[in-house]
């Protein structure tokens, strides 16, 4: 097969997949829409989880815009894999992504900022300090959106408030490496979160 069919069978291939519209995180009953109305698409879902109790702090999902995930499927050959380079891809890839965090108890400003402050060791303080201010007192049920933009701008929405972005690439992939970087804060969340990158390519 010429390579502009090859291309073209595989766009195809990645159409909205039509099964489940639904996908449920199985240890906090979280449900994640498969797909949303502007086209962005499910990779995963995780828990975090804190202390040797392992209480469940959040339910957290990964979404990719479908274009760009079609665009990053074909440039492995329809083979997608939980390889390194694919997580490089998902912290430092110039595309549409965000990250849905659903919370599953109450927390403190200083509980959700600490932590944050904890993930983000090497990251510009004053970005910090700027992004971690985001996030106040947050009451089981609510969430977070944090979205890179075209241009590595983070865009982060606190249960329905929309924050100032943040234009920088690199504090915008330290944000996502907490979660898929080679120091993730979980190993089984960073795992979780590209679960579902194989089935939507069948």
């Amino acid at each position: 097969m010429r390579p502009s069919l090859a291309i073209l069978a595989l766009s195809l291939s990645l159409a909205a997949p039509s099964f489940a519209q639904k996908v449920t995180e199985p240890k906090t009953g979280e449900s994640f829409e498969n797909t949303d109305k502007d086209g962005w698409w499910l990779l995963g879902t995780g828990v975090r989880t804190r202390t040797m109790l392992n209480v469940k702090v959040y339910a957290i999902a990964l979404y990719v815009d479908g274009p760009s995930y079609t665009r990053l499927v074909s440039s492995k050959g329809g083979n997608v894999k939980a390889t390194p380079e694919l997580y490089q891809e998902l912290v430092w890839g110039d595309f549409g992504k965000r990250l849905e965090l659903r919370f599953v108890r109450d927390l403190s400003a200083a509980q959700i900022q600490g932590a944050f402050r904890e993930a983000l060791p090497g990251a510009d303080k004053a970005k910090v300090d700027q992004f971690v201010g985001y996030f106040g007192d947050i009451a089981k049920g609510q969430s977070a959106v944090i979205r890179w933009a075209p241009g590595g701008t983070l865009e982060t929405t606190v249960a329905g408030a929309a924050k100032p972005p943040l234009a920088d690439k690199n504090f915008a992939a330290a944000v996502f490496s907490i979660w898929l970087g080679e120091k993730a804060i979980q190993a089984d969340i960073k795992r979780d979160l590209v679960a579902r990158a194989g089935v939507l390519v069948n």
